[in-house]
């Protein structure tokens, strides 16, 4: 008798959460309070292109909602960019963009901080030598470092929220 892929894969599953849960594994987003706890913050994000793209991505990750919020999120960004890959005209073929946002959650109610982080994010892109295609590869890079800081928020957020949750 042959066991079906899909039997064989579901033991497998089963097994493996079943060792998980012997020695304590829990799913960061089934901690109580988290979820709740992300989509009642607002953020408060910078002027300028960068803030816009890390609120915009902040603001879908954690799933805000449009009432009261009971937290605040204040970011100040920074942004740098470093040629790299010089040519023998001393031009840069590739750039390195490093976005680095230091945040600090509130409670709205005394503003009082709750959580201080800081996220750094670093990637490199293309140079072109037409200029709208070397803009254009720029704004992609920051539009990729905005939504990675946002993702390292979110989760720093969540561990946060589940340390606050289980003690």
């Amino acid at each position: 008798m042959t066991m079906s892929p899909r039997l064989v894969t579901a033991l497998v599953l089963a097994c493996a959460a079943l060792a998980l849960s012997g020695c304590g594994f829990r799913p960061l987003y089934a901690q109580p309070g988290v979820t709740p706890g992300l989509a009642d913050i607002l953020v408060a994000a910078p002027r300028g292109r960068a803030g816009y793209l890390v609120g915009e991505a902040l603001n879908d990750a954690l799933a805000t909602g449009g009432g009261a919020s009971a937290w605040r999120l204040d970011l100040d960004l920074s942004e740098q960019r470093f040629p790299r890959g010089l040519r023998v005209d001393n031009v840069a073929t590739r750039y390195e963009y490093v976005l680095t946002a230091a945040y600090t959650l509130r409670d709205v109610a005394t503003l009082t901080p709750a959580k201080v982080g800081n996220v750094r994010v670093e990637l490199t892109y293309d140079s072109a030598d037409q200029p709208y295609a070397s803009v254009a590869a720029q704004q992609d890079a920051q539009e990729r470092a905005a939504l990675e800081a946002a993702r390292r928020i979110q989760l720093e957020l969540a561990a946060w929220f589940a340390d606050q949750a289980g003690s």
